[in-house]
């Protein structure tokens, strides 16, 4: 069988630049192909796509699969859909020559088909099903990604389909990427953005049908305690999205405070979360967008997944997609971060990929002042007025040569942070020193160990050339942070 037979017919190859393929001889065999597969099942190769937009009598995308040694298509009026709830109408028209799949130029006027013809998106899909009447694919495409099926729906067996987008699901968790902490590289400003470093708890949200979820760093649901930002899975509309965000405290100059969003972190009965909604609501930032309706977007650089963010987020009290500003704009966002009390910034690579639960030299912060998480491995009995209460914490990183010390942290407690801390701590007694190297004697002989569990954050003056943190201030709890990843930041 001839399966070009149509195509040839309508074309002439000295009028048109189209690849025209000679008829083969009677007695060759047709190309030999994957087997029909009548019935949905598991994804397996199917071959290469091409998607042309087709300027014609009336404009057009093209939408061609690669099958039994030629291109299966459908002329789509209205283009392919990205909103699974919207399907599109798909004219099955004439095989074309595998050959088309490169094509793109000028057709001339009166030939069939006259117009300009351009390659909008190629790339390969995987097969689910075939069948005559319905054809089901996952894309791997520049622009296009995901599922898609097209089924036919005139009964006569005619040439009215339907293309669908299928909605791929959220994933179950996630791992957020994360930044390296160093110096702006002003070499090629160009090719970087640069964020603010917003102090608060990273948080990916997944929504999915207006529901929203919440997860921390480490994986866990926080969605319970922070009711107030529930609005933010009606906001995007009948859109599924994941975001990578920060949730945010702001004080009444509008500035973050991390120690007013201490009480909130630890929460999660939902009568005490209202109530506390009321007396420091807090506001989610969005700043990537991982994926959309069904798209994933870790693997686009991140040139292409903000422009997507910005009009998806509608900005209000509780949620908002801060701006992105570009890298020769470094130095003047800098000097902004700081003069609004902000901790730094963040340079992003427009280049980069999302690397979920990678600490990638994509993304690098730069701090206005020094600050980072650390790990307690015990703390020293106080006295005076802080008899029966934590003195000081000891405190550590992980690095090459194991768990070290770093410091002691006797500063920046309330006197309820005192006795959150140790009733935290004190189910994680120990009897010896969690360290794997020695602990000034000044603080371990009157230390009571602790398994280093519980990750804290706190400013600092410098790093000594011992490694030790000087004048380190307690500055709040992270229970957001997996203490086995905590290291030395700078």
């Amino acid at each position: 069988m001839d399966k070009l037979a149509d195509y040839r017919g309508k074309r002439d190859a000295s009028r048109t630049p189209e690849p025209v393929p000679p008829a083969p001889a009677p007695d060759d065999d047709a190309p030999e192909g994957a087997p029909a597969s009548g019935e949905a099942g598991e994804a397996r190769p199917g071959g290469i796509f091409v998607i042309q937009e087709h300027h014609a009598r009336r404009l057009h995308w093209d939408f061609r699969l690669e099958r039994d040694g030629v291109l299966v298509s459908w002329a789509l009026p209205k283009g392919v859909p990205d909103d699974p709830a919207v399907n599109h109408l798909a004219v099955h028209t004439e095989d074309h020559p595998l050959e088309y799949a490169q094509f793109h130029g000028e057709i001339p006027r009166g030939e069939y088909g006259g117009g300009s013809v351009t390659i909008w998106d190629h790339g390969t899909y995987e097969l689910v099903k075939w069948a005559d009447r319905e054809v089901k694919v996952i894309l791997h495409g520049t622009r296009v990604f995901g599922g898609y099926a097209l089924f036919s729906v005139d009964r006569s067996g005619g040439k009215d389909w339907i293309i669908h987008r299928e909605r791929l699901a959220l994933p179950a968790a996630m791992r957020p990427m994360l930044a390296v902490t160093g110096t702006f590289p002003a070499r090629r400003p160009g090719d970087w953005a640069v964020e603010m470093k917003w102090d608060g708890v990273r948080a990916l949200a997944f929504i999915e049908a207006g529901r929203l979820t919440l997860r921390s760093r480490t994986g866990k649901d926080i969605t319970p305690t922070y009711p107030e930002l529930a609005g933010l899975g009606n906001a995007v509309g009948r859109r599924q999205a994941l975001l990578d965000g920060e949730i945010v405290a702001f004080n009444s100059a509008g500035q973050p405070d991390f120690e007013a969003l201490q009480p909130r972190m630890h929460v999660t009965d939902p009568g005490q979360a209202v109530r506390l909604a009321g007396i420091t609501p807090v506001t989610y930032l969005a700043f990537d967008l991982l994926q959309l309706d069904g798209r994933p977007l870790t693997d686009r650089p991140y040139h292409e997944r903000r422009p997507l963010l910005d009009p998806l987020i509608p900005n209000g009290n509780r949620f908002m997609c801060p701006p992105s500003f570009p890298g020769e704009d470094f130095e003047a966002v800098l000097a902004a971060s700081a003069a609004n009390g902000l901790e730094g910034v963040v340079a992003k690579r427009l280049d980069s990929r999302y690397e979920p639960g990678i600490r990638s030299a994509e993304w690098v912060k730069i701090k206005n002042f020094l600050r980072q998480e650390v790990v307690v491995a015990g703390w020293k009995p106080g006295k005076g007025n802080r008899e029966g209460l934590v003195g000081s914490l000891l405190i550590g990183v992980h690095s090459d040569e194991g768990f070290v010390y770093c410091g002691h942290v006797g500063t920046g407690f309330t006197t309820e942070t005192l006795r959150m801390l140790g009733a935290r701590l004190e189910p994680l007694r120990r009897a010896t020193s969690p360290f794997d190297g020695p602990v000034p004697p000044e603080y371990a002989r009157p230390a009571v160990w602790a398994e280093p569990h519980l990750v804290i954050e706190v400013a600092f003056e410098r790093w000594t050339r011992s490694g030790r943190m000087r004048a380190p201030a307690y500055k709040g709890l992270r229970e957001d942070k997996d203490p086995g990843q905590v290291v030395r930041e700078t």
